[in-house]
């Protein structure tokens, strides 16, 4: 919070460094996702502009984690704000396996590929068990939605229910009860990415 301009400014040629200097960087930037396009849209904008590479990092992210300071503190819109920038890929992960299956494509899809892309993820402050990474999901969490855990329950009632980032603990909770007491078979799907869900209904759309 003391100096969004001037950090975002270092992200910018530290990502631009593989154009300017022939070095290929990846820089990490990470800050309260309140103060991301909220206080630096424009920087965002420029970054896009000049093809910068490298990983945004809104911490304490969503509207449950960090309360004290009111409003000011509580971003529940830093991924609205940044589907309109065409070239920034973001991702709101709940598990350390979708982080790290994420941050590695997005190595690979900006210095291997040379795509012209970066990226924005949304972290949370929250302390929790992580899960092992359930078997082939990888491919739901980069395309931004995928079914983290499926009902064994026999009932004639089913429901689906979808989780990302901040609130995924309270899906998972919302599950148990729906089971136990409304006797519900209920799924939970993680949904790391409304807007890339977005981007491909669109591409479908056109085609």
């Amino acid at each position: 919070g003391i100096n969004e301009a001037g950090a975002m400014s270092s992200f910018i040629a530290a990502g631009c460094a593989y154009a300017n200097h022939n070095i290929n960087t990846i820089p990490f930037y990470t800050y309260y996702s309140m103060f991301g396009p909220q206080r630096v849209g424009d920087l965002i904008w420029a970054a896009g502009d000049l093809r910068c590479k490298g990983f945004l990092v809104g911490g304490t992210s969503g509207r449950t984690t960090l309360n004290g300071e009111g409003l000011q503190h509580q971003d529940g819109h830093s991924h609205l704000l940044l589907s309109s920038v065409p070239n920034v890929i973001t991702y709101d992960p709940a598990f350390a396996y979708e982080i790290a299956l994420i941050i590695r494509d997005g190595i690979y899809r900006m210095y291997e590929k040379q795509e012209s892309i970066f990226y924005y993820l949304s972290v949370s402050n929250e302390n929790y068990a992580m899960p092992a990474m359930p078997a082939g999901v990888k491919e739901g969490v980069l395309k931004g939605m995928y079914r983290f855990s499926k009902s064994d329950k026999k009932s004639d009632l089913r429901a689906h229910l979808f989780g990302s980032g901040a609130i995924m603990l309270q899906v998972l909770e919302a599950q148990k009860i729906l089971e136990e007491k409304y006797n519900v078979a209920t799924d939970v799907w993680s949904v790391t990415s409304y807007n890339e869900l977005r981007r491909e209904a669109l591409h479908i759309e056109r085609e």
